[in-house]
């Protein structure tokens, strides 16, 4: 069986990135096909595959803002030739799912999201400051997404909150398979500091500006591990208890969950890995309380965790300044509630093993179906 996996670009480890590595061992005889590829940007697993780039690869600055040819991203995903592959697995936050497969192919497509800027976070990433051209490409971005769905044989997604916009957007139906966590990568520690963490890039639906304007007002220290677009306005924003340390190696990521207080996690996901690293780690997430988190994180209720499982965490309501800080404030309060190794166990779910075997399970039903 010929497999060519099919994913978005390849510039850092993220959650798309962990799903991506469990699909290479998976199909480890696979070609990989991608708009992007910044060299050492991703783990050896992925590395050590074929990979295949498009044109987007030698357009001038192509490394560094890529992002900004995302008008050209549906071409240039259409022009890879699949001919000859039996299997098409596509990993698609943005153009992947839209590759163009042969009449003979399977094409499951791993949603990890529908287009976000071109749906539900569109004024999140381009505000009131877009230039006057966006509303007529995004236009143009939404009938080529709904159109290119069409392609796809099967759909699985990350998420009950993303099958609900597959449904929305799409019109079609998709199976759920939660993404992996590689549980070994992190582990219980006795030691504890006094710090609060955030993991994640730099991007404005990421709400890292707002955990950064509330713990100006805590003054308790945050860390915050990452970078991305928006890094110069953040650390503009940041007192002297807010600290940047960059984007740094699986195992420094490791460490430093394993010794925080909790993780914050302020913006909604449409699944998010992040929070269940730091679960895996022991510890607590104080999470906006929408999206999949909801799937993840078992939250503080004294009457109800009494008779049930043990909390895992804590939700804030509203996604402004005033809300997180009276969550973390509450945790604060009830910080010795939570069992480190009552957590680490719930995450247990989610581990790569069981992964990979849903997701091989999930496709040879299917091309078991299609013979």
């Amino acid at each position: 069986m010929r497999v060519a996996i099919v994913h978005d670009w390849l510039t850092g480890m993220r959650g798309g990135e962990r799903c991506l590595e469990a699909f290479c061992e998976l199909f480890p005889q696979a070609h990989l096909y991608t708009l992007v590829y910044i060299p050492d940007s991703v783990s050896s697993l992925i590395q050590q595959m074929p990979i295949k780039t498009s044109f987007i690869q030698n357009l001038p600055f192509s490394k560094k803002a890529y992002r900004r040819y995302l008008p050209l991203f549906p071409m240039a995903i259409e022009r890879f030739s699949l001919k000859g592959y039996d299997l098409i697995l596509s990993c698609s936050h943005c153009v992947a799912k839209g590759i163009i497969p042969p009449p003979d192919a399977l094409h499951v497509s791993y949603v990890l999201t529908p287009m976000r800027y071109a749906w539900d976070m569109y004024e999140d990433y381009f505000g009131e400051n877009k230039s006057r051209m966006i509303p007529f490409f995004i236009h143009y971005l939404r009938m080529w997404d709904v159109t290119s769905s069409q392609r796809v044989d099967h759909f699985i997604c990350v998420s009950k909150h993303v099958e609900n916009r597959v449904k929305k957007y799409y019109r079609k139906e998709a199976e759920v398979i939660h993404p992996p966590v590689e549980t070994k990568r992190f582990r219980l520690q006795d030691e504890r500091e006094n710090y609060f963490l955030i993991v994640s890039s730099f991007a404005p639906y990421k709400k890292v500006d707002l955990a950064i304007e509330a713990f100006n007002r805590l003054g308790y220290p945050l860390k915050i591990i990452g970078s991305g677009p928006e890094e110069r306005r953040l650390r503009s924003m940041a007192r002297s208890n807010v600290e940047f340390l960059g984007w740094l190696p699986d195992e420094a990521v490791a460490d430093w969950y394993s010794r925080c207080r909790a993780l914050i996690f302020p913006g909604e996901e449409d699944f998010g890995i992040v929070p269940l690293e730091a679960m895996a780690s022991g510890k607590p997430v104080i999470a906006y309380g929408r999206g999949g988190a909801l799937e993840t994180i078992i939250p503080y209720n004294q009457e109800v965790n009494a008779s049930s499982e043990a909390p895992t965490g804590i939700f804030f309501q509203e996604q402004d300044i005033d809300s997180l800080i009276d969550a973390v404030e509450r945790f604060c309060q009830i910080e010795r509630e939570f069992d480190p190794g009552a957590i680490r166990n719930h995450t247990l779910h989610w581990d790569r093993e069981t992964f990979k075997e849903k997701i091989r399970k999930s496709i040879f039903e299917k091309m078991e179906s299609k013979c």
